[in-house]
């Protein structure tokens, strides 16, 4: 993969993220599913809680993923050429298990300013409305913060529960990725996802977030 595209440039513009971009192999998508699967076996609940956070610092397959040259030359194309990695997430919902991530702006918890910077959400499974894929509302990063209720329910996979309410569910789009595909997102653009109804795990690998230098 390159820079993208103008295509790509002016859906992110318009609508505040780009997807799908296919980066790597389903051989190699599975490589990095079974890394994220040694470490729990051979580390029991490391990767639980605030264990899912900076994954890429113990894991060296899941560093050389962060900082994967066709994934910063994306990021380049939306942020310039001086990146840093402010950290990295991983969202894992089981088969027939009741997480979810609340409708939400990254920008209001990840609080960094100014918005150059933007977040990279790799499928390491198949995402899709089955399993709880993301949705976003496009063009909402046009527009300001929004008011966010921190409710901290146990399902909810943000450490807070931070929540914009009245989000029309129809008006979003569902971000389909298959395994090895990404998405790119704005920080200010409304987002969240659903239940995982699939009888595997929905695993995502975040990049939260690739940020300029400034």
């Amino acid at each position: 993969m390159t820079y993208l595209s103008p295509n790509q440039l002016k859906q992110y513009e318009d609508e505040g993220f780009v997807s799908p971009l296919d980066v790597f192999s389903k051989e190699k998508s599975k490589e990095i599913r079974d890394e994220i699967e040694l470490i729990e076996k051979q580390m029991p609940h490391e990767l639980e809680k605030d264990g899912r956070y900076n994954a890429h610092l113990i894991s060296p397959l899941l560093d050389w993923v962060t900082h994967h040259p066709s994934i910063l030359n994306t990021v380049e194309s939306l942020i310039g050429k001086n990146i840093l990695v402010c950290g990295t997430t991983l969202f894992i919902k089981e088969k027939n298990e009741k997480g979810f991530v609340s409708f939400h702006q990254d920008a209001k918890y990840i609080g960094l300013e100014p918005h150059n910077w933007v977040t990279v959400w790799l499928a390491v499974t198949d995402s899709n409305e089955n399993n709880g894929c993301m949705r976003m509302l496009p063009g909402s990063h046009k527009e300001n913060l929004k008011l966010h209720e921190e409710k901290f329910d146990k399902n909810n996979l943000l450490t807070r529960g931070q929540t914009i309410k009245d989000v029309s569910l129809d008006k979003t789009d569902p971000i389909v990725l298959k395994a090895g595909e990404i998405s790119l997102h704005h920080p200010l653009i409304v987002h969240g996802s659903g239940l995982n109804n699939s009888d595997d795990r929905r695993i995502g690998f975040v990049v939260q977030s690739y940020i300029g230098a400034d």
